[in-house]
């Protein structure tokens, strides 16, 4: 049986604009909005460094997708081409390490949803915000794919024209639009544009890089997509281009028009969003609260992206075989509500800490970090694999192609392995990748004592 034969019950009713905006949604988020108070305590206005070499990174990893998912238009996305490409073993571990990750990841974005709510509620304990807004992810996923389609798109929807008018306002700011202008002088007024070296910009862009992991969201929804060998590059260069730009001018932004450590937070622990921050201080009457709407519905949005990408996941590796049928079960709608259960394992975490009243974020953000490094890793050694697989005649009519193949993807392997290294520096990650690596032995131990026999029988 072929794979897409195999994944069958899914429905093609995604749109090219909607690959487009649920991408948006999964990776403009919490990395962003929250994350970013972390990143600039580490760099300062150095940050900005960090945002381009992970656009890099970033730009390499949609290169591989596209081209795979051109030919490969299956929801098991990345973990299917690595059990074509590199071993069954390769398959089900990445699958199983991402709906790890984006599992975890779900719950840190649904703390940060109750943190958010603390600006405008301050005696309301956050687990009550975290509760409400799994509800009603749970309840969206739980409809059939084009509204879910169509309400993740308007959310990112949401995200893009918020940014867009925080970029226009604080352009204007800057250069003294109906005021005196702030002019640049915070990129260097406090300790320098490198306040902590090169150091600094490079122990960032640990937690930088995770503000791009989202843009696989394409290649996942290839499954669901409408003639996916067109939608789907045309998406992943959309995406790409827009995270880039938005990224660096949304935190040129932050760094300019205010002084970088009254936005940046360490130790550990995060009070808010800087995108909050720089409009209190700028003063204007209700902006403050505007903008913290808007991070609201962004940590929605990709709350409720990333639980769509989760159930995929392991819907695809239940009908692979490697996991119990039922999580591989639709309902007449197409939507594998079984699944979709077992992923929000993240957001139950995220209330059992908040009932306890620990702030969760970093912790279970941290998780996520290592366990999407090995993802990306793994991606991008897959990505040699298919083109050396690729027939010649199919490579000439590949819709999106990756300049100077291999190089990129050994460069981009060699970066996210030397990331995953630094971490051990980074406070508040110092032991997310020696926790992910007892994840990595455990599905080792799963795979050759359960699955084995199992993957050697599955068709290729």
């Amino acid at each position: 049986m072929s794979i897409p034969d195999r994944e069958q019950g899914l429905q093609r009713r995604l749109t090219s604009w909607q690959l487009t905006m649920i991408a948006i949604g999964g990776a403009i988020g919490v990395g962003l909005f929250l994350g970013s108070a972390a990143t600039i305590g580490i760099a300062g206005p150095g940050v900005l460094i960090s945002y381009v070499l992970g656009a890099f990174v970033a730009a390499i990893m949609g290169y591989a997708l596209a081209e795979m998912a051109s030919v490969h238009p299956v929801a098991g996305s990345f973990g299917v081409y690595a059990d074509k490409y590199v071993s069954p073993w390769a398959g089900l571990t990445v699958r199983l390490t991402y709906w790890f990750a984006q599992t975890v990841a779900i719950g840190a974005e649904v703390t940060a949803v109750g943190l958010y709510f603390g600006y405008w509620f301050p005696e309301v304990p956050p687990w009550v915000w975290i509760i409400g807004c799994s509800a009603l992810v749970l309840a969206v996923n739980a409809a059939n794919v084009k509204i879910f389609g169509v309400l993740e798109s308007w959310l990112a929807m949401i995200k893009v024209f918020a940014i867009a008018a925080f970029i226009i306002l604080g352009g204007a700011l800057i250069i003294g639009i109906g005021q005196p202008a702030i002019g640049l002088s915070n990129l260097t007024a406090h300790g320098g544009f490198l306040p902590h070296g090169w150091t600094g910009v490079w122990l960032a862009l640990t937690l930088v890089i995770t503000s791009y992991m989202g843009i696989e969201v394409v290649a996942v929804t290839a499954g669901e997509a409408e003639h996916p060998e067109e939608s789907v590059p045309r998406a992943m260069r959309g995406i790409v281009v827009r995270l880039i730009v938005f990224y660096l001018l949304a935190i040129f932004i932050i760094v300019t028009v205010t002084p970088w450590p009254s936005v940046a937070e360490t130790g550990g622990r995060l009070t808010g969003s800087p995108f909050v921050k720089v409009f209190q201080g700028i003063g204007i009457p209700f902006t403050g609260s505007i903008m913290n709407f808007v991070v609201i519905s962004a940590a929605l949005s990709s709350v409720n992206t990333n639980l769509y990408l989760c159930s995929r996941m392991i819907f695809s590796l239940s009908r692979a075989g490697y996991v119990p049928e039922r999580f591989g079960s639709v309902d007449s709608r197409g939507v594998p509500l079984a699944a979709l259960a077992a992923s929000a394992a993240g957001m139950a975490a995220a209330i059992a800490l908040a009932v306890k009243g620990q702030q969760g974020f970093l912790l279970l953000y941290g998780i996520a970090v290592a366990a999407m490094f090995f993802v990306w890793t793994t991606i991008l050694l897959t990505h040699i694999r298919f083109r050396q697989a690729l027939p010649p005649d199919r490579l000439r009519i590949l819709p999106v192609k990756m300049p100077v193949h291999p190089l990129m993807s050994i460069v981009g392997i060699v970066l996210i392995l030397a990331l995953a290294a630094s971490t051990a520096f980074v406070e508040g990650l110092e032991w997310t990748v020696p926790l992910f690596l007892i994840w990595l032995a455990l599905t080792a131990v799963f795979y050759f004592f359960r699955v084995r026999a199992l993957a050697r029988r599955l068709p290729s």
